[in-house]
């Protein structure tokens, strides 16, 4: 367990599309719009949740799943948990397509709920 107990950590975790290989200037700012669009959406239907997570310090991790599949799976995995979900898609003005799918943010959840879908993946 943690210092505080998992049950009563919050956390965000932020995926990325590994095969997309971002460079770590444009991951960076995928992987921030994701993080601004969870509290943005949690704010109305997570509002509880959201209130924990600032005030345990906003926890985020950032990690990276292996392909748009796998995100996809995660995504499914969390809203079944219960968990706010966002998937960022790119403007296309620099690296990749417009529409394309570059991260999937997770939470903000409890530890335990958010690590039961993302906590297998590797750090980005």
């Amino acid at each position: 367990m943690g210092r505080r107990g998992e049950s009563g950590r919050y956390k965000m975790v932020l995926v990325l599309r590994g095969e997309l290989r971002l460079t770590p200037g444009k991951a960076a700012v995928q992987v921030a719009h994701a993080a601004v669009m969870l509290v943005e959406a949690s704010r109305k239907r997570h509002a509880g949740a959201l209130e924990a997570w600032f005030a345990g310090g906003q926890m985020k991790i950032a990690v990276v799943a292996p392909d748009l599949e796998s995100m996809q799976q995660l995504d499914r995995l969390a809203r079944a948990k219960g968990l706010p979900t966002v998937l960022v898609e790119d403007a296309g003005f620099t690296e990749v397509p417009a529409g394309t799918k570059t991260v999937l943010g997770i939470g903000p959840g409890t530890a335990v709920d958010v690590d039961a879908v993302t906590g297998s993946l590797p750090l980005l």
